[in-house]
């Protein structure tokens, strides 16, 4: 049997979500958002594309228009008001100091304690690939928390007036393959349902028959399986990583 989740630590008070793609939040860890905006907790978002190359239906400039505005009504639906978009290239984004440069910039002018990510290895928990952009997101995350905090390490942020920030204090990565906790989520769901409902453009792009096409019936379904090893409370599970 696999062993039981562990609660994930939650004695922090202001978090930063860095993400690829607008949507990449809400199939699962926005339904942990909810329930910690519901507790008090401060939480931002920063979405490193506009989502441009994900409707093959629309035009890039459009699809990114239509996703930014989804996104931003997803996030005020978890209790989220602050989004940001860094606007590099959907689908080739590249790991390297310019993302790094970035996300570490964002991390010392939002000052959080915990960052939220997706997963960032090359694998799902099915055994199906990731895409380039996820990995290279997280991963860049991770590296980034750690140039947030060493002021010899991109020295212009400096200039920009933002200060170094040593006070991240451990990534939450959703989706990983190697979460060890978990976060109850039975009485956000139905505002995890809804932000992902709010993606009402992107949703039918991915056709009827994807399983993400129905967004109740996917979560209840993941947080419901994630909950066998948390004492059979809807939950949603995350790798937890000290930085």
């Amino acid at each position: 049997m696999p062993e039981p989740y562990a609660p994930m630590p939650d004695d922090w008070g202001r978090a930063l979500a860095v993400v690829a793609h607008p949507d990449d939040l809400e199939y699962g860890p926005a339904c942990a958002v909810a329930a910690w905006t519901a507790a008090g907790k401060d939480v931002a978002y920063l979405i490193v594309t506009r989502g441009e190359a994900g409707i093959d239906s629309l035009p890039p400039e459009q699809a990114g228009r239509v996703r930014e505005r989804e996104q931003i009504e997803a996030a005020a639906i978890v209790g989220v008001e602050r989004v940001e978009f860094l606007g590099h290239r959907d689908g080739v984004v590249e790991y390297g100091l310019p993302l790094r440069r970035d996300i570490a910039a964002a991390i010392r002018r939002f000052r959080p304690e915990v960052l939220i990510g997706l997963n960032h290895h090359e694998r799902w928990r099915s055994g199906d690939w990731n895409s380039p952009d996820h990995r290279n997101v997280g991963v860049a995350l991770l590296d980034a928390a750690g140039d947030a905090g060493n002021r010899w390490i991109f020295p212009e942020l400096a200039d920009q007036g933002l200060a170094p920030w040593p006070g991240v204090r451990f990534a939450a990565m959703g989706g990983s393959p190697h979460a060890r906790h978990a976060v109850d989520v039975s009485g956000s769901l139905d505002k995890g349902v809804a932000a992902l409902e709010a993606h009402r453009s992107y949703l039918p792009a991915l056709g009827p028959e994807h399983p993400m096409s129905d967004a109740r019936g996917f979560l209840e379904a993941k947080t419901r399986r994630f909950g066998e090893r948390f004492d059979g409370v809807a939950c949603i599970a995350f790798e937890v990583i000290g930085i």
